[in-house]
């Protein structure tokens, strides 16, 4: 059994799937070029996943089923919540060049927690990494467990983690640069003097939902920050200080106007 979704009778990498040739180093990504942000129109409509047969409801709720898989799994490996925001980020572009319909999304989820927990600096053993998320994978099957002991099926579990391996970073052509809206949130909070751990955690909380949509492809870290920090203030009822002449959001070189925008796409 290679790691098979629970809604799916595909085993692992689906029939068609490029990884059943040897991955060129061209990657299939339709109109989107070389830049990580793009509208949420060109992403929509330049899904690979829509060209397969996979409308929009669909493919928002496989992106949600993957991240809340990746939360899960990373609390297991006890990475801390920026390598599980990593291994998302690296999900959301894998997607972003490649259909759903030919690589199964839990098995690219793994592979992408592999290579954030490397990036980030904080390593998990591949056999923890395998034996992890099959058992979170096949939660409903109480013989699951047992049978990833195996060294048959584990050995075929490793494998097709290390091919994944190569077929994502080929499809991130080897950036595995991200930035997160954390630290800037930290920072700006600090500065205020009202209701700081009230408004960092409301903040904190918005920004980890807004993970789990293309929200990372569409903009840059800090304007997520600021969308958030607007967002927390606005659902505590707390007035944000604007010093003198200069307004607090001033400094994350955004309108009021596309605050209001982001804080919508936030909550949606």
């Amino acid at each position: 059994d290679i790691m098979q979704t629970s809604d799916s009778s595909h085993h692992g990498i689906v029939e068609n799937s490029p990884y059943r040739t040897p991955y060129g180093r061209h990657v299939e990504s339709g109109n989107l070029g070389g830049s990580w942000y793009f509208s949420r129109k060109e992403i929509e409509e330049n899904s690979l996943s829509r060209k397969d047969g996979i409308d929009l409801k669909k493919e928002s709720y496989l992106r949600k089923s993957y991240c809340t898989f990746l939360q899960d799994f990373g609390m297991r490996l006890k990475v801390p919540q920026v390598t599980i925001a990593t291994a998302i980020v690296f999900c959301h572009r894998f997607f972003l060049r490649q259909s759903h319909a030919k690589n199964d999304r839990l098995t690219i989820a793994t592979v992408c927690m592999f290579l954030a927990g490397k990036v980030e600096e904080t390593p998990r053993p591949l056999k923890d990494v395998v034996l992890i998320s099959y058992e979170i994978i096949h939660k409903k099957d109480p013989a699951a467990v047992a049978r990833i002991k195996q060294k048959e099926v584990y050995e075929q579990q490793k494998e097709l983690i290390l091919i994944g391996e190569r077929a994502v970073l080929i499809t991130l052509g080897f950036d595995l640069n991200v930035h997160h809206p954390y630290k800037p949130l930290v920072e700006a909070i600090k500065k205020f003097k009202v209701a700081q751990n009230a408004l960092a955690q409301v903040a904190w909380n918005f920004v980890n939902d807004g993970l789990r949509t293309s929200l990372c492809l569409q903009f840059k870290p800090n304007h997520i920050t600021a969308g958030a920090i607007f967002l927390a203030a606005k659902f505590l009822k707390v007035k944000l200080p604007s010093d003198g002449e200069k307004v607090w959001w001033q400094e994350f070189d955004v309108t009021p106007r596309q605050l209001e925008g982001w804080s919508l796409d936030l909550i949606q």
